[in-house]
């Protein structure tokens, strides 16, 4: 009888709170209407297929949307900048960021209802950040450019090709390629030296481009190699031309990582910002990131359409891709990568 009385008790508490979830919800999206409209920074239509997302909420809940694009550290220093002139509500920065926006005190906290699914790893205890999508660090190759492309590391620094990686000093995506080149020559997130010799290499063969690997250069013919996200490379060659690009992970090694939205301390729509972290990590906000084919950081709880599957690369191509074990360690190389870049990489160009 008590066990039928405690199970009886559980479904009810459970019954409970689930509906205080949703009437919570209700309550974001009605708040959120009121504000009218959510600025992003850092979340441009063709990155990670955001153009879908941003469509829904205008759709679902008559959020007006504007973006300007920039760096993750850039996106930080607005917000500590602007404080209570905010023009930004909503940010996606890289996942060493996250910790950094946190300590600088320009976030504010909102767990999703979708919050238990989110893995440990990739998200801040009291809600400030969490990862939406992950992304392993990936080669595009111009194929009209390149006769022979690398399929690793390797082959990389035996190349005849520019090489592009983009701005270390701001950009989430340049500093973990400089990490996964890092592990596929024995380094790690304490020993970044690796990397920075890789590509000191690479610059004394006067073969390390400084234009940034974007749709814009790539459509151009201005990269040869780039060194990208793969849900990047993937998304430049469908919108470019997919006949002119391969992508591939590196097979000597590469890092998984992710990006993870912050929400503006200061925000002038801070619900319409919550709703847009609510929808962001629902079954349809996954899935509109992983048709910018980026993997979703609920990927085991979702059913993605046959259609999208078919745009990730091959699970086999992960093989020798790897997370980040020592978040902290990471946090401290990345503050410290700008100036070693300079030191060791960059001045071997001159």
């Amino acid at each position: 009888m008590k066990r039928l009385l405690l199970v009886s008790l559980l479904g009810t508490a459970i019954t409970l709170a689930g509906q205080a979830m949703a009437q919570d919800v209700k309550s974001l999206e009605q708040a959120a209407r009121a504000e009218g409209q959510v600025n992003s920074v850092g979340m441009p239509d063709s990155w990670a297929n955001w153009k879908d997302t941003w469509a829904d909420l205008q759709r679902l809940y008559d959020l007006k949307h504007s973006d300007t694009d920039m760096s993750s550290a850039q996106e930080i220093a607005k917000f500590a900048a602007e404080k209570s002139n905010a023009t930004a509500d909503i940010g996606d920065v890289g996942a060493a960021f996250g910790p950094i926006a946190v300590q600088q005190g320009v976030t504010q906290a909102y767990k999703p209802t979708t919050w238990d699914q989110i893995p440990d790893w990739a998200k801040d205890d009291d809600g400030h950040w969490m990862l939406a999508y992950t992304g392993s660090i990936a080669f595009i190759v111009n194929k009209q450019l390149v006769k022979e492309a690398p399929t690793s590391w390797a082959d990389l620094k035996k190349g005849t090709y520019k090489v592009a990686i983009g701005d270390v000093g701001t950009a989430a995506q340049a500093v973990n390629g400089v990490l996964a080149a890092a592990i596929a020559n024995g380094g790690d997130e304490k020993n970044i030296q690796p990397g920075l010799d890789f590509f000191a290499d690479i610059a004394k063969q006067g073969r390390l481009s400084l234009a940034n690997p974007t749709i814009q250069t790539l459509e151009r013919g201005e990269v040869e190699v780039g060194v990208v996200w793969d849900f990047n490379g993937l998304s430049y060659r469908e919108q470019i031309d997919p006949s002119r690009f391969e992508v591939l992970i590196p097979s000597d090694g590469s890092v998984i990582s992710g990006y993870s939205t912050i929400i503006n301390k200061y925000a002038k729509h801070p619900n319409a910002a919550k709703l847009a972290r609510e929808y962001i990590l629902s079954d349809a906000g996954q899935i509109n990131l992983a048709k910018g084919n980026a993997r979703p950081i609920r990927a085991e709880h979702l059913t993605l359409p046959a259609d999208v599957q078919a745009k990730l690369l091959p699970n086999e191509q992960y093989a020798k891709v790897q997370p980040i074990k020592d978040p902290d360690a990471w946090e401290e190389t990345s503050k410290a990568l700008p100036q070693l870049w300079q030191e060791h990489v960059i001045i071997e160009m001159q």
